[in-house]
């Protein structure tokens, strides 16, 4: 019997294709582990300097952090103040030390892997498309497309906003790009809030957890974790967040990858309270975090 000749038999095969095909797409897209390339000079980019600690500051030859807590719009707000000397400068690590997809780990696990004083969680870049450059590595050149806008930290220390249907990958690392970080908003540029109150980061909602990369000058860098999702803190939307971040005198500010995984850790323990559905106050593995030490 040909079981196509039934009625609905075509619909009922298609639709068992398509939800094969559906559930090899997400698998292929958040659960299967796939290693591009492992990052061979870790080691080198981990050597930390020994300094002078407290409960909310760290001090060495070459590092100076104070954290300041803040209180916003019912939102708990920590803020890193971070000046760089030497020849120190801000540092990206991958989890597992691998470039690749699906590749977690926990933004505390990263960062005591790579000896980091303070860090917090990075862009999610194996979740998302569009430029990939670390320590002065490009591992992925393909381009999110003519919405998408980056931050580049230079190799002297200075920020920039870029497109990237402006710019090529390669260029930027021709022009001294050392960190390219594709998730965003830009929040502020030179000084001016450059989002608006309707702006959001695709389906999010308006309150959220959120993390934050800015400069103020050269070598004073704040790197910023807000709460959300619980009764204790809100959250903030991201036209909030520039506000409050415009009061603390940043030139460039840029939007990182917030709701669960927004986490900020500083010698040795996770400081905020990061949460994915708000009763539960865990981390959430992610892809790579930003860090000094």
């Amino acid at each position: 019997m040909n079981i196509f000749k039934k009625p609905y038999s075509w619909a009922i095969t298609f639709s068992v294709l398509m939800a094969a095909f559906t559930a090899d797409v997400i698998l292929d897209s958040f659960v299967i582990k796939k290693s591009y390339q492992v990052v061979a000079n870790a080691q080198t980019l981990t050597q930390a300097s020994s300094g002078t600690a407290t409960e909310d500051s760290y001090k060495s030859d070459t590092l100076n952090v104070k954290l300041n807590q803040y209180r916003q719009n019912d939102t708990d707000i920590y803020v890193a103040d971070v000046t760089l000397s030497g020849e120190n400068s801000i540092k990206t690590a991958f989890a597992d030390s691998t470039y690749g997809k699906n590749i977690t780990e926990k933004t505390s696990q990263i960062a005591e892997e790579n000896n980091a004083v303070l860090a917090i969680n990075g862009d999610y870049y194996s979740a998302r498309s569009g430029y990939v450059i670390r320590n002065g590595v490009l591992y992925r050149s393909s381009s999110a497309g003519s919405n998408q806008d980056d931050l580049v930290i230079y190799s002297d220390g200075s920020f920039g906003i870029i497109n990237e249907a402006e710019v090529t990958a390669d260029e930027l690392l021709k022009n001294g790009a050392q960190q390219v970080l594709s998730f965003g908003p830009a929040l502020i540029k030179d000084g001016s809030i450059s989002v608006t109150e309707s702006t959001e980061v695709d389906k999010a909602m308006r309150s959220n957890p959120r993390t934050a990369i800015c400069i103020t000058n050269d070598n004073h860098i704040l790197m910023v974790v807000a709460d959300g999702r619980t009764s204790k803190s809100t959250g903030l939307s991201l036209y909030e967040l520039a506000q409050f971040l415009q009061t603390l005198n940043v030139k460039y500010a840029y939007n990182l990858d917030g709701g669960g995984s927004s986490t900020m850790y500083f010698n040795g323990s996770v400081i905020n309270n990061p949460t994915t559905n708000g009763k539960t106050i865990s981390e959430r593995k992610v892809s790579d975090i930003i860090y000094v030490n």
